[in-house]
């Protein structure tokens, strides 16, 4: 149906693919690939699937994160550019380390052996410059950053085009299709098609979560706030929601029902606030 499964994080191994999926999609990406692995190995290709399950996955994020990594590792990360990935050896241990993260900011991802991850972010935390931040932190972060969360933002029902993601259909998959779903999302990218839109909206009053329902100026119900939060980095009230489209066009005004009080809300773009990535 053209939906998004999982949004998984992919970087290139010397002759492998890492592949990091959402705890959540994670039996159900498994067996997508050990899938499509079996026809290629039954068309004779040399390819597996190991699943790494003695791992466990901590974020640096932050101004101050290659600073931080390359004290403990004693590594220059200068030339590791934004969505790379490559192993390095963290005071003996072997871990996998991406520039990545959820949070729009520069930072890493450290797939660390279970056994040894309190002992290195022990000593991450030995850095004055590192603190530890649970997920509500994340999660402000990474919608102020206009990062979808898997579940909420996007889910099995909704199209890249619908979510505003189509620019991850690269060129010569738009050209020659051959991909799960490929009919609907190329006549909805070719037509500008769906019903619906992704967008941003700063929202007036209190903040309004998922599930609040997003009208027009007229009353009339076009679409749900899907993520909302207080915005720190801003000191406004922002939120994504899908609404009909339409109605998805920058400055647009719309209302959004919370808790039985009618706010005001505006579409905005997105990032809200501008991403941080580093480029080498």
């Amino acid at each position: 149906n053209g939906g998004i499964e999982d949004d998984t994080i992919i970087t290139q191994q010397e002759n492998s693919l890492y592949v990091v999926s959402n705890a959540g999609c994670a039996d159900k990406d498994l067996a997508h690939l050990l899938k499509y692995a079996k026809v290629f190995q039954d068309k004779g290709a040399d390819v597996e699937v190991k699943r790494i399950d003695d791992h466990s996955l901590i974020a640096l994020q932050g101004p101050s994160s290659q600073q931080a990594l390359e004290q403990l590792a004693g590594i220059d990360l200068s030339q590791m550019s934004f969505m790379t990935g490559r192993n390095v050896d963290i005071r003996g241990t072997p871990c996998h380390v991406a520039r990545s993260g959820y949070t729009g900011e520069d930072g890493f991802e450290l797939s660390i052996p279970t056994g040894e991850v309190v002992a290195i972010t022990e000593q991450l935390l030995e850095n004055p410059k590192v603190k530890l931040a649970g997920l509500g932190a994340r999660d402000s972060l990474r919608l102020e950053a206009g990062l979808c969360l898997y579940g909420s933002d996007i889910d099995s029902t909704t199209t890249p085009m619908e979510a505003n993601l189509v620019w991850t259909v690269g060129k010569r998959r738009r050209a020659e299709g051959g991909f799960i779903g490929d009919s609907i999302i190329l006549d909805q990218i070719a037509k500008k098609g769906g019903l619906r839109r992704r967008v941003g909206l700063v929202v007036e009053g209190a903040p309004a979560r998922a599930h609040a329902k997003v009208l027009s100026v007229d009353g009339e119900e076009i679409g749900e706030i899907t993520s909302g939060v207080p915005a720190p980095s801003l000191g406004k009230n922002i939120a994504m929601a899908y609404v009909k489209k339409g109605f998805n066009k920058k400055d647009t005004a719309l209302k959004v029902k919370v808790r039985n009080r009618i706010q005001d809300a505006t579409v905005v773009k997105m990032p809200f606030v501008p991403a941080k990535y580093h480029k080498v």
